[in-house]
């Protein structure tokens, strides 16, 4: 065999290794929702059939956690959700960086809303994105409101500086019932520990 042949078939033997490694690399990469805890039940309308407080143990990892907003701010423009809520100031979208939270603004509310999607518009995107990087998005998403990181930001620079969700947002309630209502709101939560 001539030399030039030996060396074609040991790098195309090499680049074959190289490429299965790669391969199962990428097959390592899980988008599974881990399972346990409390699951909440939640309708597509805002209150209906839904725990009026959502509580959620992995939450408490991305309170007063700057990196993981940091990152959350990246992964949000990664998968374009600025397409829908623009840097946070809203647009298809609702706006981000206000008081007005439809379905909760406590970490694990904002995780479950992008889960599960929301009716008109909000896709779910449980078992698509893996969950570490929604809590991620939910801490940047959350932090967008806080009145820090509207004082850190120009008009011209909304959500670009983020500051850490504190702790005392998780007292929060999130979603209440609505003002002069007349449909009786039920908590309905399932799962161990509930």
């Amino acid at each position: 065999m001539s030399s030039r042949f030996l060396i074609s078939l040991s790098l195309l033997v090499a680049t074959a290794l190289a490429a299965c490694h790669k391969q199962e690399q990428a097959q390592n990469f899980s988008t599974e929702q881990p399972r346990g805890g409390a699951v909440v039940t939640s309708a597509l309308t805002p209150g209906l059939g839904q725990s009026r407080v959502t509580t959620d143990a992995r939450a408490a990892a991305y309170y007063n956690n700057s990196q993981a907003v940091t990152e959350g701010k990246r992964l949000y423009r990664a998968y374009n959700c600025s397409g829908c809520h623009s840097n946070g100031g809203g647009g298809m979208g609702p706006a981000l960086m206000d008081d007005q939270w439809i379905y909760g603004g406590r970490l694990e509310q904002i995780h479950q809303t992008l889960v599960e999607g929301r009716p008109n518009g909000m896709p779910a995107w449980g078992g698509k994105i893996p969950d570490e990087q929604l809590w991620q998005i939910s801490a940047y998403v959350r932090s967008m409101s806080l009145p820090e990181t509207i004082a850190r930001n120009g008009e011209d620079t909304p959500s670009q500086s983020p500051a850490p969700v504190p702790i005392e947002v998780q007292n929060d309630p999130g979603w209440t019932r609505p003002k002069d209502t007349t449909n009786p709101f039920g908590t309905t939560l399932t799962g161990p520990g509930s």
